[in-house]
């Protein structure tokens, strides 16, 4: 059984490529620009938005299954586009999809939890386009997998963690707001999910993300201890509500990090994970201000006391 990965060149692609061959399972993996540093079993380069060139690396790639886990980020054509394109190939070939999507499709206004019920309500560009996506893939091909997930962090490669230790080291400027509610999920655990799902018979929406609520500031917070650091006052918590624009950071923005600033009171939290093993993986427990190292115990992510 062959496995295509769009996108493995990415934080998540690398990690599915590197669980996947670890398992044995043949793998191609496709890259925008360049190669990553996984090792799977082939690179091919695809443009998502190229409809020809989507076809012919189905065709030769012949997979079993296809995961998308790309990010075009706000860029219409890469984020709604092309999830689209891809499931119209997928479904005329037989072929199963596992498309992941982002709690960034819901607002958060009014509501805190989300199933997998509710209906998509995005207020950014991006989230508009990942839940265009959404529509687009189940519209075309109804026996895929849309898995949504939340903030993606790991091994201190994340956006997320990176812009932390950034932020305590005093090298960019920003903020981390204690009203931007996330499910932070760890990428060892969130590939393992998606790679369930795509050796499953499942279909349809699937809530794929930590199983504790956690804000931008608290999970800065566990970040920075972790590592033996600490964030300075000025970039303590913040309310997204008060930051009308974008805050400032040197020496350039990375995309969906901690301070990216929008008229919003709350991210949701998406809820109800796959069952079985996979909940069991996802069990996301960031323990006390002490943490130090994280580890994997009885098929769950912890952060060791100290």
């Amino acid at each position: 059984m062959t496995i295509l990965i769009v996108g493995g060149s990415g934080f998540l692609g690398s990690e599915l490529v590197r669980q996947a061959t670890t398992a044995g399972q043949p793998t191609v993996t496709t890259y925008a620009t360049a190669p990553g540093a996984a090792s799977p079993t082939a690179w091919c380069h695809l443009d998502l938005r190229d409809a020809t060139s989507l076809d012919a690396t189905m065709a030769e790639v012949n997979p079993s299954v296809v995961i998308n886990a790309s990010s075009g980020r706000a860029d219409w054509a890469i984020t709604a586009e092309g999830p689209l394109q891809l499931a119209i190939v997928a479904a005329k070939h037989g072929i199963r999809m596992v498309h992941v999507s982002t709690d960034a499709v819901f607002s958060g206004i009014g509501r805190v939890h989300y199933d997998e019920s509710c209906l998509p309500d995005p207020i950014t560009p991006y989230g508009a386009a990942k839940a265009a996506a959404e529509t687009g893939v189940l519209a075309v091909h109804p026996k895929a997998v849309v898995a949504r997930t939340s903030l993606i962090i790991g091994h201190g490669r994340s956006v997320h963690e990176r812009l932390v230790h950034q932020l305590a080291e005093g090298t960019v400027d920003g903020a981390l707001f204690t009203d931007d509610i996330r499910c932070p999920v760890h990428v060892s655990d969130l590939a393992a999910a998606l790679l369930e799902l795509a050796l499953s018979d499942a279909a349809g929406i699937h809530h794929v993300a930590g199983t504790d609520a956690l804000s931008r500031h608290e999970l800065g917070v566990l970040i920075a201890k972790r590592a033996s650091q600490r964030l300075p006052s000025t970039h303590g918590p913040a309310s997204r509500q008060r930051c009308p624009r974008r805050a400032r950071r040197t020496p350039r923005q990375p995309d969906d990090s901690a301070v990216l600033a929008h008229p919003t009171a709350r991210r949701p939290r998406i809820s109800t994970p796959p069952r079985g093993r996979t909940r069991r993986r996802l069990r996301l427990t960031l323990a006390t201000a002490a943490a130090q190292e994280q580890f994997r115990t009885r098929g769950e992510r912890r952060f060791r006391s100290g």
